[in-house]
């Protein structure tokens, strides 16, 4: 099967050795994504709106890989303040309403920035 690498032009990709995205066959995974708009942390106390960013950005990615948020099989959120998840579960709700992706909402210790709130990684089946 084919390998397809999408990078995102972050200077992380080439330092840690990843890329944004990686399509094997009809499989999409999507790594750890936080909220960040031309190189600016979105909202720095806003947990919805980094949210928000995040699976906007990935929809892009996904159209660019031939895919839609509705191909989208499985969500893993990372958050620094647990007890935010509703603002969290919101704009995950808005985003995926009826396709309904599993999905898994985590408290971790520190993102790579104390001013990221969230970080989400997703999954991908293309052919369903």
């Amino acid at each position: 099967m084919k390998r397809q690498n999408i990078l995102s032009g972050s200077p992380w990709e080439d330092k840690m050795g990843y890329c944004r995205a990686v399509r094997i066959g009809n499989i999409i995974e999507v790594s750890g994504t936080v909220a960040i708009v031309d190189g600016e942390i979105v909202k720095k106390d806003d947990i919805y709106a980094q949210t928000h960013n995040i699976l906007t950005r990935i929809a892009e990615v996904l159209a660019g890989l031939g895919a839609s948020m509705s191909d989208v099989v499985r969500t893993r959120m990372f958050t620094t303040d647990i007890s935010r998840w509703e603002e969290i579960a919101k704009a995950h709700g808005a985003a995926f309403g009826e396709i309904k992706p599993t999905t898994g909402i985590y408290e971790v210790s520190a993102l790579i920035s104390p001013d990221y709130l969230i970080e989400i990684e997703f999954t991908a089946v293309l052919g369903q």
